[in-house]
């Protein structure tokens, strides 16, 4: 391969202070690069030579630097990164990283396992970055109309099993059930070391095509779930790259209805987090639309939920409404029909509380305080102890409807319930409601209930 020359085309001290702790000559990398660029499909012939030009400033173009830290991070034990073995060249790595979806699997492939990496290895990624709608929705154009992958199996790299599907499917579960228990603060760097450790290389691994398949849906819900853990750390540029990475694998395992899902449940929800309407409706008709046919009337019942925050965002009462009605209509239908068994693991726990909890922020955005307490009281009466952050953001809604009814002392007793709970959690999205509630509470400011719950509040945050 060619190469580009370093600034200046300065010794590259990083990569000689690596090679030296790995205790690796310059050919024993070399070789061990070259096995490694096989493993993900490349065909390098770099030599003891090429590793003396490295040491000299040479940078290797390409996907080569990737390679050259991943071989030495499997010598040493640990992730390595680029700007360790002197390779970052001085640029922005995350400015694109995550954000296309791939034409290709092999590519798809690439750009997960890239971003996994940059987020293990680099504690300033994406400091400042701000999410764009068009990176919302053209995505879900791509997905529209991208033909099926026709192939995904390897024959290259260790052997990838079914019992290795089952688990990366187990992780999720284990770490979705206490992420909803404690918050994504406590677990979202376990689940991204996980990826890039281990996910990463069985997806570099030989799998045959039903394997294959299985497992990219399985890897699909586990970035998913690390896309809603960057929002529930406040990382909303994060949290998009994983959703479009998501749904491109969920296209690779040849899974339109969780593609569908990724939209409506994952980028759908980021977008009203930021607050765009009109990408949330746009989303969520995409997975309508890519996914018809199908889909579970559980799952479509998600999706009209998920059209009808976009309508009461931007204040239509008869879209909304209409929306909502489909989605009431949906789930009687799924619960009709709840011992057929047809609903995939992924959206058993989208219940009656959690369709409450969405009607709850359709009825806040549009104004309508007492259907929105109604809805926000069914969510936290549905929803399971071991929901705790759902029970805390239920609780929330309904003490900012009560707020909006003026019923200031019963608000600032549910919001008190309310941060008990958050008290027990690292969530940044629970922090964000409350503030929102706060915020309602404003004009309030004098009532002795409104006072003494600040000052519980300082106090928690003293304490």
């Amino acid at each position: 391969m060619a190469a580009r020359p370093l600034i200046a085309r300065q010794p590259n001290e990083r990569l000689q202070a690596l090679i030296q702790e790995a205790v690796c000559s310059n050919a024993g990398l070399a070789r061990r690069v070259n096995m490694c660029g096989a493993e993900h499909g490349l065909d390098l012939r770099y030599d003891k030579t090429s590793v003396a030009r490295w040491l000299r400033g040479q940078q290797p173009r390409g996907r080569a630097p990737g390679i050259i830290a991943e071989a030495l991070g499997r010598k040493l034990g640990r992730t390595v990164t680029l700007d360790e073995i002197g390779m970052a060249n001085g640029k922005n790595l995350a400015s694109g990283v995550g954000l296309q979806f791939s034409p290709t699997v092999l590519g798809a492939v690439e750009q997960v396992c890239e971003l996994w990496r940059s987020d293990v290895g680099r504690r300033d990624f994406l400091t400042g970055s701000s999410v764009a709608s068009s990176a919302l929705v053209e995505p879900s154009r791509d997905w529209l109309i991208t033909a099926p992958d026709s192939q995904v199996a390897r024959t290259t790299g260790t052997r990838v099993g079914q019992s290795d599907v089952e688990a990366v499917r187990a992780m999720t579960d284990a770490l979705s059930r206490l992420d909803h228990r404690y918050g994504s603060g406590h677990l979202r760097a376990v689940l991204v070391h996980y990826l890039n450790s281990v996910v990463s290389g069985l997806l570099a691994g030989s799998y045959r095509e039903r394997t294959g398949r299985e497992l990219f849906s399985a890897v699909a819900r586990l970035t998913e779930l690390a896309g809603y853990m960057a929002i529930d750390t406040g990382q909303a540029s994060l949290a998009q790259r994983y959703y479009i990475q998501s749904l491109r694998l969920a296209q690779a395992a040849g899974d339109r209805a969780y593609g569908g899902y990724v939209l409506a449940a994952g980028m759908s929800h980021l977008a009203a987090t930021l607050g765009n309407p009109r990408e949330i409706a746009q989303l969520a008709r995409a997975a309508q639309e890519g996914a018809r046919g199908q889909v579970t009337p559980r799952t479509e019942a998600m999706f009209h939920a998920a059209e009808a925050r976009g309508h009461a965002l931007m204040g239509d009462a008869v879209a909304c409404s209409e929306r909502m009605t489909r989605a009431l209509d949906t789930m009687e239908r799924a619960e009709a029909a709840e011992d057929s068994g047809d609903d995939p693991e992924w959206i058993r726990h989208f219940d009656r509380a959690y369709l409450a909890d969405e009607l709850a922020h359709c009825h806040r955005d549009l104004g309508q305080a007492k259907n929105a307490a109604e809805c926000a009281e069914q969510a936290v009466e549905g929803h399971a102890e071991t929901r705790t952050r759902r029970r805390a953001i239920g609780l929330l809604l309904l003490a900012t409807a009560q707020a909006q009814q003026r019923e200031v002392d019963r608000a600032c007793h549910t919001g008190t319930r309310a941060t008990e709970l958050l008290a027990t959690l690292r969530s940044e999205r629970g922090t964000e409601y409350l503030d929102g509630f706060r915020q309602r509470l404003e004009p309030f400011g004098k009532e002795p209930a409104v006072r003494e719950f600040s000052a519980r509040l300082e106090w928690r945050a003293v304490a």
